[in-house]
């Protein structure tokens, strides 16, 4: 067994992320349980844990959401740590915290870090400091509209408020005057509120046609740091990503090793350990401006594991149990190739409706370059309570090209039967001219509706 410290781990999460992890976790002789909610007591990952406790009703907020009851199915399970995916707690830093007072690891950052990095200002705030760029924007929270307005006239329209604690879109606001700017932070500042529980906004440059990169990163808690690399992400639609893919076909070598320097630097002088990654957005000259971090492992996380041959899961979990990064990596990380991950969801791809229901046909693809991460299977069912993830498709070849090819045929292959998925609509982004070509932004697919 690779980590000597944990025996037993559950996993805080469901669906796909849930059953990732009990792979990792069997790869490395260490047990698992698994919480579910009533809508998923027949799901894979209760399947294959070696325990599976029911901690509520389908509703997230009385399930994946209840930290009592986690804790509990944790303390009852008798388990060393605490996996908790992504999304739902991933990120909570009372969790974290929760999680070391009862005696568990959490496999993740400390809840410190996780804390600080959640907010995007302070975050903004310690990456500047330690040399990696940012957009010019506010010193901190807005703490009126004339503030705003200060600041917008002396960096230039357009730019935009963000929510400090928040994602995913909401808090969001482009304001393109100063006449339009004090309603469009109170609309801000609101919507925060309701969203995070916080209204407290803050105000960069705004770039018109950005590209979205993000760099993953593991880090130990011995001070040792490796960037992996970064992934494009700019294949997205409301700030939902669609597509991933790594190496970058837009990022210039140069720009790639300097903003890793500065990156290495940055999650050394935070304590940072564990996975994560750094966000940033490219603008129209191929320069890079921090965005947020990401403290947790991330969705796309296979395209980096493709290409560096690095399993991301496994190694946070040794670094949970306290191994050091040049024994988990075994030396210099190479990066080959190339990959790509299309997440295929369960929506109508005409009017990205959602649609749950019960799988009736369902095939996998295979074959060289190929691999599936899902929890979904024949007369399986996708529940309307949850996010609408069906599988991860990715696809690695010797180079780009190799990779659409490969995706191509495995899209080809996929089928999925009794609902409506997203697989029409990669199928038409990897014929896209812009898309083979590399030429493309996140307003790649608003181009289209």
């Amino acid at each position: 067994m690779a980590s000597g410290l944990f025996k037993k781990v559950l996993i805080a999460n469901r669906g796909e992320i849930a059953l990732r992890v009990i792979c990792a976790c069997k790869d490395l002789g260490i047990q698992t349980v698994a919480v579910y909610s009533e809508a998923d007591r027949h799901s894979l990952p209760v399947r294959f844990a070696d325990q599976a406790i029911c901690i509520g009703p389908a509703r997230s907020a009385r399930s994946y959401l209840d930290i009592p009851s986690i804790i509990s199915a944790a303390e009852i399970t008798n388990v060393d740590a605490i996996h908790p995916g992504y999304g739902f707690l991933s990120e909570n830093a009372g969790f974290a915290e929760v999680c070391r007072v009862s005696g568990i690891k959490f496999i993740g950052p400390d809840p410190e870090v996780i804390s600080s990095m959640g907010i995007k200002e302070r975050a903004r705030a310690i990456m500047k400091e330690h040399g990696v760029p940012i957009l010019p924007g506010s010193e901190g929270v807005l703490s009126s509209a004339e503030e705003a307005i200060g600041t917008a006239n002396r960096i230039g329209y357009p730019v935009i408020l963000k929510a400090s604690a928040g994602g995913g879109g909401r808090g969001m606001r482009v304001c393109n005057s100063a006449e339009e700017l004090p309603n469009l932070l109170a609309q801000a500042q609101n919507e925060a509120g309701a969203a995070f529980s916080s209204a407290d906004v803050y105000l960069e440059k705004y770039i018109r046609a950005p590209r979205h990169i993000e760099f993953q990163l593991l880090a130990d808690e011995h001070g040792n740091v490796e960037i992996l690399g970064e992934r494009e992400c700019s294949i997205q639609r409301r700030h939902q990503k669609l597509l991933e893919e790594s190496p970058s076909p837009a990022l210039r070598a140069e720009v790639r090793k300097r903003v890793e320097t500065k990156l290495k630097d940055a999650i050394k002088a935070i304590g940072y350990s564990n996975a994560g990654t750094v966000e940033f957005l490219m603008d129209e000259k191929g320069d890079l401006f921090f965005i947020e971090v990401n403290a947790r492992i991330q969705v796309e996380h296979p395209v980096t594991e493709m290409v560096t041959g690095v399993d991301l899961v496994k190694a946070q979990i040794r670094i949970a149990a306290g191994e050091k990064l040049p024994e988990i990596l075994g030396g210099k990380v190479e990066r080959r190739g190339h990959a790509i991950e299309c997440r295929i969801n369960a929506e109508n791809p005409e009017n990205f409706q959602p649609s749950p229901g019960r799988i009736t046909g369902f095939n996998l693809p295979g074959g060289i370059g190929i691999r599936v991460d899902t929890h979904a299977h024949q007369d399986g069912v996708i529940p309307p309570y949850y996010d609408s993830l069906v599988a991860k498709l990715i696809a690695h070849g010797r180079d780009r090209d190799e990779a659409i090819q490969r995706m191509k045929r495995a899209l080809d292959l996929f089928v999925v039967e009794g609902i409506h998925t997203s697989i029409p609509l990669h199928k038409r982004i990897l014929n896209e001219k812009d898309f083979v070509d590399g030429n493309f932004d996140t307003n790649f697919i608003t181009r289209w509706t």
